[in-house]
């Protein structure tokens, strides 16, 4: 039986026993691709949709029998498995697709082998005549792996760097920056590796690249942070990324400043734990949180720099999640800071945990997903999911900054911010699960468990959640403090910082003298 190999990254190749062929049919080599990523039968009719669109369904079906037909011919030999409504590439037939040696590599955490098997975006250059949804559904999985690849080269830079060879960091560090050449993140790896390996020439030349990149496109001048990198031993000056396993995953986290107590942020349903500071004002409000005690944030399993799953990470595995960083970083009695979707996995973990939570701070959180009879604080189901696949739709653009952060939406450097870190935080299809993971889950049952103090806070205006939402999560957890803030943005750092951080000190001001203390417990 031939061997054959289908090539996806770049224009799409197929190979068989090794030998290239040539099939001069683009729809043809479009339903290849797309049998083998199905991995098992698709309707006929879905099928013929997806590739003449404009046809009756009698047409289609028939120019899909002629398309098999001839395909088989210039493969020489049958490929396919058939009957009356459906196909598949035979089981018969031995395929090794690169996409899929691609996420194999991924998984298994061989992150040198995946990036030496990415040599080119999904389908890249191809296009079949005529076909939108094919060419949409061929978008959604160039941006997962496009994304899977990004973790990947940020997950070879930290582990090159640990191990000395600061020449290879450097390598994957330019793929990153040639992906998004706009981030000061990317762009400071590269830079910091550079130095590490001793070339200060290669460095400044990059550094003087990034500057004018900035200047031109945003019209900003390179953080503080990018500055610093060029005094001396400064490269060495940076904190680390680190990262604890599990429940087989492994999740990246960072520790900041030191002081009486510990103070972990969740920011909402995306996070990434080294572009989070990349934002001058997400870097001013988490440098504030520093002064009251020290600063823990880590990305939750499939999201940022920890490991991706194939599972969204619902309220109970990121609760498990909150612990595994929390020992890992030798925590004392902590305050959970959950914004957004990150409130209910704080609610669960302080439910769960309740000597190891000295407070619990939400901001900007609800209790339930979506709208019910008794929850009409959130967007119904029917909504919601228009919401989400709009979202999805734009991902990778700075999709929703005028829902999120309305004070922030002109701004060309919030916007380039926000679109990369989505980019790097997860993929349309990544991202699709864990939205549909919290549209369905609903906390209201564990709020009358809460037992330590709670600040509830709330903008007045939130455009993403409404105020009532804030008003129930409050009403429901004995002793609770709500504060009404003005403005409408819905990120915490957006905005007026003032208010919303004046009310954190004085909820941790006032806490037991024991919690403020910040005795071990773990």
């Amino acid at each position: 039986m031939t061997a054959f190999s289908l090539g996806t990254f770049g224009f799409p190749e197929v190979h068989a026993d090794g030998h290239p062929i040539k099939l001069a049919l683009r729809k043809g080599l479009a339903l290849l691709v797309y049998l083998a990523e199905a991995k098992g039968a698709v309707a006929r009719d879905v099928v013929s949709t997806l590739l003449w669109p404009e046809t009756d369904r009698e047409t289609g079906l028939a120019r899909l029998r002629r398309l098999l037909h001839r395909i088989e011919l210039t493969l020489g030999q049958q490929v396919f498995e058939t009957d009356r409504t459906s196909l598949r590439w035979s089981p018969a037939v031995a395929l090794q697709v690169d996409a899929h040696l691609f996420e194999s590599a991924c998984d298994r955490g061989d992150f040198d082998e995946a990036c030496q098997i990415y040599r080119g975006d999904f389908l890249a250059g191809f296009s079949p005549e005529d076909c939108p949804e094919f060419d949409d559904w061929a978008f959604f999985r160039r941006e997962a792996l496009r994304g899977r690849l990004m973790h990947a080269l940020e997950r070879l830079v930290q582990d090159k760097t640990t191990a000395g060879d600061y020449f290879a960091a450097a390598a994957h560090a330019t793929r990153l920056v040639e992906l998004d050449p706009l981030s000061e993140v990317y762009g400071r790896h590269l830079i910091r590796s550079l130095l590490l390996a001793g070339d200060r020439s290669a460095a400044e030349r990059h550094h003087a690249a990034l500057t004018q990149r900035l200047r031109d496109e945003l019209g900003v001048t390179p953080e503080a942070a990018t500055e610093a990198l060029m005094s001396p031993a400064a490269a060495h000056a940076i904190p680390a990324t680190r990262y604890v396993k599990g429940a087989g995953v492994h999740l990246a986290y960072q520790t900041y400043g030191s002081g009486p107590l510990d103070i972990l942020v969740m920011p909402g349903f995306v996070s990434h734990v080294e572009r989070a500071w990349e934002h001058p004002a997400s870097r001013t409000f988490l440098a504030s949180l520093m002064k009251l005690g020290r600063l823990i944030v880590f990305d939750r399993r499939g999201i940022g720099l920890s490991d991706r799953v194939g599972s969204a990470p619902g309220i109970d595995v990121t609760a498990e999640d909150i612990g595994t960083v929390l020992r890992a970083v030798d925590a004392r009695r902590v305050v959970l800071f959950g914004a957004s979707e990150c409130g209910p996995a704080c609610i669960k973990f302080a439910v769960d945990e309740p000597r190891l939570v000295a407070g619990l701070i939400l901001f900007g959180a609800l209790a339930k997903g979506c709208w019910s009879q008794d929850y009409p604080h959130a967007l119904r189901a029917s909504q919601y999911d228009a919401w989400s696949k709009r979202l999805i739709a734009q991902w990778g653009g700075p999709v929703e900054i005028e829902t999120f952060a309305p004070s922030l939406a002109g701004d060309p450097q919030a916007r380039a911010w926000w679109a990369g870190l989505l980019r790097a935080a997860s993929s349309p299809g990544g991202i699709s699960a864990v939205l549909e993971a919290f549209r369905d889950a609903d906390v209201r049952h564990l709020l009358p468990q809460i037992a330590m103090p709670t600040l509830v806070l709330h903008r007045r205006d939130d455009k993403a959640v409404r105020i009532a939402a804030g008003r129930d999560v409050a009403s429901r957890i004995k002793g609770a403090q709500f504060v009404e803030l003005d403005g409408h943005d819905h990120w915490f750092f957006a905005g007026d910082q003032g208010p919303v951080l004046d009310a954190i000190k004085r909820f941790i001001d006032l806490l037991p003298r024991e919690a403020r203390a910040g005795r071990k417990v773990l």
